[in-house]
């Protein structure tokens, strides 16, 4: 147990510090696209993004964790076979995805009333190529623990992505004023740059005989797939059919579609930082998931209850420091980051949504907890009641609105309220899984210092780069100071990280 707590601790940590520095290099690459491609070219690259990244980052999560788990749980005299086999599948779906990609986007542009987009659609048909061959060998690290590969891979990706997006984009429409298709073509190049120095870094195994057979496979990765769409189609289904809705209003108005792209600019804009508490507690799932496992298949429901409590504590106190400060001060972030054009539309909205969004990244902790506890079926039904909910809020309350900015803020309540309502669900089915959950009191005093910082952020409403910084650190402290004073933080949480980092038992 103890051997698995201390691996789970370290992998967590080397995901985490990736996901940190993927969120820096993502800041880079938000404030530099805006202004090399304009608030339309930049709402027009989000919505290509946004739907696009549902498939590809769901088969991306699929192929790690698939081939992950088919490389820990062969022996080890076996691997190098394995991973050839694995390898070798996701090599032959590869070509069939970015051709499918290909033909079907002249579909998909029409259906978003983004016909202008359907050039910029096909070419990430390249994306969907190189990733389908790129994911499956980070598996491979991370079925064989190498965590530091992994996350290097992870860093070089993101630095390069970067790098390439904004290159494309500048030179593109410097020279022929089709930006959004060169962001996304030198999103492919680094694919296939990236996706030949993972081969080199991790190998291919070896050709042999092998007890995994195809369907085995096939049988467990499918439903991983499908959770997966469902998952990120939480995370970007709003801004897609923020896009058709606004696109079709613009029609309505006599005016063209392509207006839809500055409005889901500045939507996109919130997202930045909305999605900040999810990608942050990404890593305490890494954590959280084998503790829960083992103590789950040892039959251990006190050390189950321990774990769910700790966790979902420890995760809903580090989100509301992060939401403290985006809903705290949400105007004097968007402008130190987006021009005003695209910044002043998204204020409103932005103090909504990272509310929801914070509800969605405790969401997350209670979908792999479920997961984690073998009840992979709830957990999909879940997230898939969650996906409906957003859909029928936003065909409620947003579509066949007027064109113009109010559209963001009902997007941003159709997404916040689905989030919320899911995230209830799912603490129930958790608390009837293994009678814990969170203590009342603790989530009474988390959301007193959460609405007091707040309060003191949206009072004090910073303007300039340097009063801006100085607010959020003046926010959290605050915010943290009140769980001091509360007792709801004490000496006694330092030992509980020390735990979670696998440095010594619970």
């Amino acid at each position: 147990m103890k051997q698995v707590v201390r691996r789970a601790g370290r992998g967590g940590l080397a995901v985490a510090a990736a996901k940190i520095y993927f969120i820096f290099v993502g800041l880079v690459q938000q404030i530099l696209l805006p202004r090399v491609l304009g608030a339309s070219g930049y709402g027009g690259l989000s919505r290509v993004f946004s739907f696009t990244s549902i498939a590809y980052n769901s088969v991306v999560s699929t192929s790690i964790q698939g081939t992950s788990r088919a490389v820990a749980r062969s022996p080890l005299v076996e691997r190098p076979y394995v991973i050839r086999k694995v390898l070798r599948l996701h090599a032959l779906a590869a070509l069939p995805i970015g051709l499918m990609t290909w033909f079907v986007a002249p579909t998909i542009g029409h259906w978003l009333n983004a016909t202008h987009l359907i050039t910029a659609l096909r070419i990430m048909g390249g994306v969907f190529f190189f990733y389908a061959l790129y994911s499956p060998i980070v598996g491979v690290l991370n079925g064989q623990q190498r965590f530091l590969s992994q996350a290097g891979l992870d860093i070089c990706f993101a630095t390069l992505r970067t790098i390439a997006l904004i290159t494309g984009a500048w030179w593109f429409a410097r020279t022929s004023g089709r930006g959004i298709e060169g962001a996304v073509w030198g999103f492919v190049l680094v694919a296939g740059i990236v996706t030949v120095l993972a081969v080199a870094v991790a190998g291919i195994g070896k050709m042999g005989s092998t007890l995994l057979t195809v369907r085995q496979y096939v049988v467990f990765i499918l439903p991983l797939l499908l959770g997966q769409i469902l998952l990120n189609s939480l995370l970007q289904l709003d801004i897609t059919m923020l896009g058709r809705f606004a696109a079709d209003a613009a029609d309505r108005a006599g005016l063209a579609a392509t207006n839809a792209d500055a409005l889901v600019a500045s939507y996109r804009a919130t997202q930045l930082f909305s999605f900040l508490p999810y990608q942050l507690l990404l890593s305490i799932t890494f954590i959280l998931f084998p503790l829960l496992a083992e103590a789950h298949r040892a039959g251990k429901r006190t050390e189950v209850a321990l774990y769910v409590k700790s966790g979902i504590r420890v995760a809903l106190i580090i989100a509301g420091a992060i939401i403290s400060v985006t809903a705290g001060i949400p105007g004097a972030l968007l402008r130190l980051v987006f021009t005003v054009d695209i910044a002043e539309p998204a204020v409103r909205s932005m103090g909504l949504l990272t509310l929801g969004f914070g509800a969605f990244a405790i969401f997350g902790i209670l979908t792999t907890t479920l997961t984690s506890l073998k009840r992979e079926r709830t957990s999909a039904i879940i997230t898939g009641l969650a996906v409906l909910l957003v859909i029928a809020l936003a065909m409620a309350l947003v579509r066949g609105q007027p064109f113009g900015v109010d559209l963001l803020w009902r997007m941003a309540i159709a997404t916040s309220a689905g989030l919320a309502l899911a995230s209830i669900t799912a603490s129930y089915c958790v608390y009837r899984a293994t009678g814990a959950l969170i203590n009342p009191l603790c989530l009474i005093r988390v959301c007193t210092a959460l609405a007091v910082a707040i309060g003191l952020g949206r009072a004090v409403s910073p303007t300039g780069a340097m009063p801006t910084v100085a607010c959020a650190c003046l926010v959290v402290i605050v915010y943290l100071a009140l769980l001091v004073i509360l007792r709801e933080l004490g000496r006694s949480d330092l030992g509980q990280i020390t735990t979670i980092l696998g440095r010594q038992r619970l």
